[in-house]
């Protein structure tokens, strides 16, 4: 479903936690919107992933859906008292392989795909154009 404004929902979520308590949030990544369809050619949609109001998108299933730049969802979350701790990116290396790709039978290859996954997510400049941006927040607003 997309969500056209996700403030209601930051702020319900918000009101949710205590002071200290945490938010993991992975919203598809709207800084990185155009890397799927450049890899693949398509330069309409690649061109349309450019434009700095849009925040939707089609998904690979059809669906309209919602991306988010990680800048203005970290200003969002500060609008209720949510402090941004770390980021990681997620899908960095393997968001552009097809999707009928094989996943590697050998355990230590899948093992090594991983390690690369996950060390890609929280080095820059990698993470920064993975297809997922994981967001760790923190609450600091006493609510009664």
């Amino acid at each position: 479903m997309y969500l056209p404004d996700p403030e209601p929902l930051l702020a319900a979520v918000a009101g949710l936690l205590k002071p200290g308590g945490l938010l993991s949030l992975l919203v598809r990544n709207g800084d990185a919107l155009a890397l799927r369809p450049g890899f693949k050619g398509e330069w309409a949609e690649a061109a349309r992933a450019f434009d700095p109001a849009g925040s939707g998108y089609r998904n690979r299933l059809g669906v309209d859906a919602r991306a988010d730049r990680r800048e203005e969802l970290t200003a969002a979350l500060a609008r209720h008292g949510l402090t941004v701790r770390r980021w990681f990116g997620v899908r960095v290396l393997t968001d552009a392989l097809p999707d009928d790709a094989p996943v590697p039978e050998e355990p230590a290859e899948l093992a090594l795909l991983l390690e690369c996954e996950e060390r890609a997510g929280r080095t820059d400049p990698y993470r920064a154009v993975a297809a997922l941006t994981h967001l760790v927040a923190e609450q600091s607003i006493c609510r009664s």
